[in-house]
């Protein structure tokens, strides 16, 4: 409770220091809420679509916004925008690596491993908490280090002046 009160009462940014239309923090994770949602190159249905995301609940970095649409950046490098109907609060993580995470029962990779979280898997997030992240798949919950799955960085992964429609290294 406490820390929502310090979020509530603090005034959030964007990265060149204006005030979020949103009131929320940028950056901050956010998912897809449908499996079809359009990437537009800026914020607005005139814009041309540069590709539509086809995985509901694919976590994604709001790094820059209006008052209707999100620039985020994806889990390749990729920047775009989208409107904000399109997208949850709920989040989710991914296992972007080509071997299994071991999901443990603790924050510690001493604690029992209550199962594996294969490659390309995605699950919801509950919360991070000392480098560490409660996921849950169906009745499952456990705990994975939060530099092992995409969707929890502290950090921005994009540049937000990055046009839309560039992939990773500003391709």
């Amino acid at each position: 409770m406490l820390g929502c009160g310090l979020l509530a009462g603090a005034a959030q940014t964007m990265p060149d220091g204006r005030p979020t239309p949103s009131g929320q923090p940028v950056p901050r994770w956010l998912s897809l809420k449908s499996d079809r949602v359009h990437a537009r190159q800026g914020p607005g249905l005139d814009y041309r679509i540069l590709w539509s995301y086809q995985v509901s609940g694919l976590p994604v970095q709001v790094i820059a916004e209006t008052s209707d649409w999100r620039k985020i950046c994806d889990a390749e490098g990729a920047v775009a925008w989208v409107h904000r109907s399109v997208v949850s609060s709920r989040r989710s993580v991914i296992n972007l690596s080509r071997e299994e995470i071991p999901v443990h029962a603790g924050r510690s990779s001493t604690s029992p491993v209550r199962a594996r979280l294969s490659a390309r898997a995605l699950v919801s997030l509950d919360e991070c908490v000392d480098q560490w992240c409660e996921i849950r798949a169906r009745r499952l919950r456990g705990w994975v280090p939060q530099t092992a799955v995409f969707g929890a960085q502290d950090r921005p992964l994009c540049n937000a002046n990055r046009p839309a429609g560039t992939g990773r290294n500003g391709q």
